[in-house]
């Protein structure tokens, strides 16, 4: 199953609420950069690779509806917005490539006309969201192999069709897979405090007819123990140059869990979202949210009032527990740096 989570219409885009599902699905129409960056930071869209074409596809959208008529101040406007939509999460580096992406074309193009730079803009950012579906197909089929029939897959928060504008990126592997007629069994951690695993996964994957059972964070060491649990699958929101890995909070204890029970974990995530910049895990830069999100279980106060919280929205799974990274390019294994290194040439 693909769900659009994004349509260009060209005066404005269309995406679709995450933050309603699984009770119904919502679609927004935003026409301005303020509500993107409000789509963007409230989770109503998220996902690293689909922030990479979020992104790109605001400053087409900006652009597409700026009325300044001077190249100058119209190309000031321009940058501008790709400033403003840098500030809504500073984690996902996908978010920061796809804006790139739309720059390098400004910045390639000093004497064009405002209606020819509009254009060429436009064109990029389509092209971001087209390349986005082709990864996600390679990812899914390059990761396929990893699942024999009768595989039983454990996976933490959502990497489907959700997170991108294709068919996902670890779920892809499952949804691959299924296509080619093997048998999978899937568990999903619902994944704390959000339960995107609960919300997103678990609906996403009885849509498209996969076997699959919610579990709470917390039993996944015993799903690992006794339940036969063949790999497990998770995205990822920046990848270091070493391997050290960025995703939602709770990953982490999953590779850890995985690692005692001699369970392969793998990263399943786009080139995008390497950052060969970024020496390694400690580097990556870490979002935090705000102490409603596990104060107020979805609106209701689940904590005492005054109390201190810590809400890290991602943490970092060190390279040394990671079996390999599934990408368009075919599985990096170990030793990271130097194949990632590769890999990215």
């Amino acid at each position: 199953m693909i769900v659009k989570t994004v349509e260009w219409k060209g005066k404005h885009l269309r995406v679709l609420d995450q933050t309603e599902l699984p009770e119904k699905m919502v679609y927004l129409n935003c026409r301005t950069r303020e509500q993107l960056w409000e789509a963007i930071k409230m989770l109503r869209v998220r996902g690293a690779p689909l922030l990479g074409v979020i992104g790109s596809l605001s400053i087409a959208l900006e652009a597409q509806n700026c009325s300044i008529a001077d190249p100058k101040k119209y190309r000031t406007r321009l940058y501008d917005t790709i400033r403003y939509i840098a500030t809504s999460r500073p984690t996902a580096v996908n978010l920061f490539w796809g804006l790139d992406r739309v720059k390098k074309v400004i910045d390639g193009a000093p004497d064009v006309s405002v209606k020819e730079l509009r254009e060429m803009i436009v064109d990029e950012a389509l092209s971001v969201m087209d390349e986005d579906i082709e990864t996600c197909r390679k990812i899914g089929d390059n990761g396929a192999a990893l699942l024999k029939n009768n595989s039983v897959v454990l996976t933490h928060c959502n990497a489907g069709a959700l997170a991108t504008a294709g068919m996902g990126t670890a779920l892809a592997v499952i949804y691959a897979a299924h296509r080619q007629g093997k048998k999978v069994k899937v568990f999903a951690d619902e994944t704390r405090p959000l339960l995107q695993g609960s919300r997103l996964t678990a609906w996403e994957l009885m849509e498209g007819g996969i076997d699959v059972t919610l579990i709470c964070d917390h039993m996944a060491a015993s799903v690992m123990r006794d339940k036969g649990v063949s790999c497990v699958l998770v995205g990822a929101d920046r990848i270091a140059a070493n391997g050290d890995t960025a995703n939602k909070i709770g990953t982490y204890n999953v590779a850890v869990l995985a690692k005692y029970h001699k369970v392969p974990f793998y990263v399943v995530a786009p080139l995008s979202t390497i950052d060969p910049a970024i020496p390694d895990g400690s580097h990556i830069p870490i979002e935090e949210r705000g102490p409603e999100e596990i104060t107020h279980g979805f609106g209701k106060r689940t904590a005492p009032h005054g109390i201190k919280t810590f809400s890290p929205a991602f943490d970092v799974t060190p390279a040394e527990l990671i079996a390999g990274i599934v990408t368009e390019k075919g599985i990096v294994r170990p030793p990271f740096r130097q194949n990632i290194k590769k890999v990215m040439k």
